[in-house]
């Protein structure tokens, strides 16, 4: 199949993840007579096996209209044909960005090791450190990434190509430009990856799905560039759930380095496993529903989904044009504070950036922060209820204020299909031309039968959800006016997939590790394109709980 080559907006990614609780009833009037009927009205043709495959879906599917078609809705309730998630009349006043500031380092972080493996797990502030002052190269650095890339890659199933000409030619002219005495800032020589559904001109550009494993495109997104300007060296392109959905990719199945029999989630799987792992020091993500803070969790990692708007797409795989978005996964807060101060603001071709601005401050305590906890989010026994409650009890001694909030309640059951719509047309043609065949992952639920079962969703249901949305994002506006930020486990209630539809930030972080050896995080949402707050508080919660500190034993040097 030959892929025509166009610019492409950014797309982003979701993890396997389901939205619980939520009740579908079958109408069992719906035949596999019906399907082969209605396909007739829209000039499709379905095999036996793939109408088989998706009756299930199609009986439950009109059950999922009657909580939104009984909510009476004004006439002016809009529909965001360009999504913008500013709820209406609102406008942001930020405070003007300064440069990130860091907290001093250790004294001993801040000299080269005996031996140069052991910076496999150093922070990027750590290593930026060792660059600017001379102590170690930015050539040694690659050098020394790419050989655990190699080594462990392979165990992981992280990667999906080397870029070593590339890197080794950056990394060299980094160290010659320092040595003039240019210098581009703290990402200056630091090695990365990034998720390979994103652009690099000169390499293969695959999604992670079969039918595209032999694509190019000949451009380089945005996010590379942005990071090739700060200095940054690009040694990898890292795997993803195919066309962004969970740890399934046409050569295998990414796995967590905590436990190598369980996969690593999605579908950020190479990004976050790679970091875990000390294969590259940062990496970037993306996420639609959950594909930042579901890879983030599995692995231990910390992540950082930005504002819906906040970075550019340009150059990458759309999957949900009105949901992707793109941020970094790294091992510290601080580390992501750096990396997102490198990639934010507009490009002039992801029309929905905002030039909106972004500070970083050392904070020395919480005082007079207001942190929301939204009713019933830490209630029950539940076996990382330790972890939350020493999370919530780090708060209160830093200083911060926890308030009770109540997040909207709106009927939810259709909404999934907002995203799986887009995600149909995204990728028309590969259903249209069966090249969808060729996925390795052909479950019920995974992308080929979802896409062939959303052609016949109808297109006023799907502007009615849009509505649905519209009222959403004004309703989370009001539930969290009072508080700076609010907190809740990773997958808690419909909050991440409340969170994706509004587009608020999120940053997810290590906070314990469970009896097995795995670990699990935290979220700090924020309010809209106030990254700052978030990444502020968690820093300290990070530094008060060390949890990031700890690397999987498998991996050491």
């Amino acid at each position: 199949m030959t892929l025509k080559k166009r610019d492409f907006l950014f797309g982003v990614a979701f993890g396997a993840l389901t939205v619980a609780g939520l009740a579908v009833v079958k109408n069992a009037d719906i035949t596999l007579q019906t399907i082969t009927e209605a396909q007739k009205l829209l000039g499709l043709e379905f095999t036996q096996a793939e109408k088989e495959q998706m009756l299930e879906s199609l009986q439950e599917q009109p059950g999922s209209f009657e909580g939104m078609r009984a909510l009476k809705m004004p006439n002016d309730v809009g529909f965001p044909l360009y999504f913008d998630p500013t709820p209406p009349g609102k406008v942001y006043d930020l405070p003007e960005g300064e440069p990130v500031d860091l907290s001093p380092l250790d004294g001993d972080r801040s000299a080269r090791p005996e031996r140069l493996e052991d910076l496999a797990f150093a922070s990027v502030r750590e290593l930026s450190h060792l660059i600017r002052s001379g102590e170690v190269t930015s050539v040694e650095l690659t050098e020394l990434f790419l050989a655990r890339l190699k080594e462990h890659g392979p165990v992981l199933e992280s990667v999906v190509s080397l870029t070593e000409d590339r890197a080794l030619a950056q990394a060299a002219e980094r160290d010659a430009e320092l040595a003039r005495g240019i210098y581009r800032g703290p990402l200056h020589g630091i090695p990365w990856g990034v998720k390979d559904l994103f652009a690099v001109e000169g390499t293969k550009t695959t999604w992670g799905a079969t039918p595209y494993k032999d694509q190019e495109i000949d451009q380089t997104a945005t996010i590379v560039q942005r990071l090739d300007e700060a200095g940054a060296v690009l040694v990898a392109k890292l795997t993803l759930g195919a066309l962004a959905y969970g740890d399934i990719w046409f050569g295998g199945r990414t796995n967590n380095p905590w436990n190598l029999e369980q996969g690593s989630s999605g579908s950020s799987a190479g990004s976050a496993s790679s970091v875990v792992a000390g294969l590259v020091p940062f990496t970037i993500g993306t996420e639609t529903l959950g594909s930042i803070v579901s890879p983030s969790t599995r692995n231990g990692a910390t992540g950082l989904r930005p504002t819906f708007g906040r970075v550019s797409r340009h150059g990458g795989m759309a999957l949900t044009w009105s949901m992707d978005k793109v941020g970094p996964i790294t091992r510290s807060v601080e580390d992501a504070a750096l990396v997102f101060d490198a990639i934010y603001g507009p490009d002039g071709y992801d029309l929905t950036v905002k030039d909106l601005p972004f500070g970083y401050e050392r904070r020395e305590d919480l005082a007079g922060l207001r942190v929301g906890v939204p009713e019933g989010a830490f209630s029950g026994e539940g076996r990382f209820a330790e972890f939350y409650q020493k999370t919530l009890d780090d708060l209160e001694a830093l200083g911060a204020e926890l308030v009770p909030i109540t997040l909207p309640e709106l009927p939810l059951n259709g909404m999934f299909n907002l995203l799986t719509a887009e995600g149909a047309a995204a990728f028309d043609e590969m259903t249209l031309s069966d090249a969808d065949d060729e996925l390795v992952w052909q479950a019920d639920n995974a992308w080929p039968n979802s896409f062939r079962a959303l052609r016949f969703y109808p297109a006023v249901e799907y502007i009615q959800l849009n509505r649905v949305r519209m009222m959403l994002i004004q309703q989370m506006d009001d539930a969290i006016a009072d508080v700076d930020a609010y907190i809740t486990p990773p997958f808690w209630g419909s909050n991440l997939l409340i969170t994706n539809l509004t587009g608020h930030p999120a940053v997810v972080f290590p906070i314990g590790f469970s009896e097995e050896g795995t670990p699990t995080t935290i979220t700090l949402m924020g309010h809209l394109f106030d990254e700052k707050t978030i990444l502020e508080a968690a820093h300290l919660l990070q530094e008060a709980n060390g949890m990031h500190k700890k690397h999987p034993e498998r991996f050491m040097p």
